[in-house]
């Protein structure tokens, strides 16, 4: 048997609830939150861990419980978390206060040409020294390649060329059957880190 449960009915069925946010909202506090790292365990403690550990504790399965078994243990994590959050909702709404169409524009226009340049360019760079260190010859990927994740050929090798920033960032399902370069950038250039 195939079904659906709908988030509606999830929420019946454990008599819970959720607020209402008007459009954009929440989006826009998620995105506060993650710059402000405000549900962060050490902030807010381990979900993962906590939650379990209170269906285990013997209390009826229910939100009020379950709020008052969390706050007992947490009783200042939900106002530190709700402080970071908002300070960097403040910030946010400070900066979209400068922002006009022209800087749209000029944010759009940095991101296709100047990123987009830089991007290849440093890939080209890092494709002609590896192959020049491993005494091989190199080539930029072609679309059909790009599809499948690779950014270029050292030898024949494969490589997907990504900043040292890509190893946190828990990209959504996307996986990549190559072997990784990542790349840092200092004040002197770049420091290279090749996946053996």
């Amino acid at each position: 048997m195939n079904y659906t449960l709908k988030n509606e009915q999830i929420e019946k069925y454990n008599e819970s609830g959720s607020y209402s946010f008007p459009k954009y909202t929440s989006q826009l506090i998620n995105w506060a939150n993650q710059n402000a790292q405000g549900t962060r365990p050490v902030v807010v403690g381990q979900m993962s861990e906590l939650f379990p550990e209170f269906m285990s504790s013997g209390e009826k399965m229910t939100i009020e419980n379950w709020k008052k078994w969390y706050t007992e243990r947490y009783p200042d994590a939900i106002k530190k978390a709700t402080e970071k959050i908002y300070a960097q909702i403040q910030n946010l709404k400070e900066a979209i206060q400068l922002i006009d169409k022209k800087m749209v524009e000029n944010w759009v226009e940095d991101l296709t040409i100047n990123k987009t340049f830089n991007g290849f360019y440093i890939q080209k760079a890092i494709l002609a020294s590896l192959a020049e260190k491993t005494g091989t010859t190199y080539r930029m990927a072609n679309p059909s390649e790009e599809a499948k994740g690779i950014d270029g050929f050292v030898g024949d090798t494969p490589y997907s060329i990504k900043p040292d920033t890509y190893k946190t960032m828990g990209r959504l399902s996307e996986s990549i059957d190559v072997k990784m370069i990542y790349y840092t950038k200092t004040k002197a250039g770049l420091r290279i880190e090749v996946e053996d």
